[in-house]
């Protein structure tokens, strides 16, 4: 059995992917991540609840219409540190656990998902944008 038949297929990751985009949106604690993301979501939702669906053992939704995910690339644009890595994982932390789950799967989702949030960073936290030459 697959995550995405765990999650309840279809149904559940497209509950996933609407509880995350709803947290983002109304947390205050997640500015930083909701500011790196275009007005209108509709486009964010469509391509997170396809990547899903794919990275999760369910259809190749996102390789069909886009081709491979090219996550790192993808989001080299956007400047993502350790607050903005941080304040993904609270409304994905949050999302899963608006779903019914089991406490394991809810655990072994949150793990892979930092791993995928921390291998987005692109920049260092607290360190100034420029070096000091000898």
């Amino acid at each position: 059995m697959t995550l995405y038949d765990k999650l309840g297929g279809e149904q559940g990751v497209r509950q996933l992917v609407d509880s995350f985009y709803y947290i983002m949106e109304t947390d205050p604690l997640a500015v930083r991540i909701r500011n790196l993301h275009p007005a209108d979501l509709s486009g964010s939702r469509e391509k997170l609840f396809f990547y899903l669906s794919g990275w999760l053992g369910g259809p190749e939704l996102y390789i069909q219409k886009y081709g491979h995910p090219r996550l790192r690339a993808r989001h080299l644009p956007f400047s993502i540190g350790e607050l903005e890595r941080d304040e993904w994982m609270r409304c994905m932390i949050q999302a899963l656990h608006a779903l019914p789950v089991e406490p394991v799967v809810r655990r072994q989702l949150g793990n892979a998902f930092y791993q995928i949030a921390d291998l987005m960073r692109n920049k260092q936290d607290g360190l100034p944008d420029y070096q000091f030459k000898d």
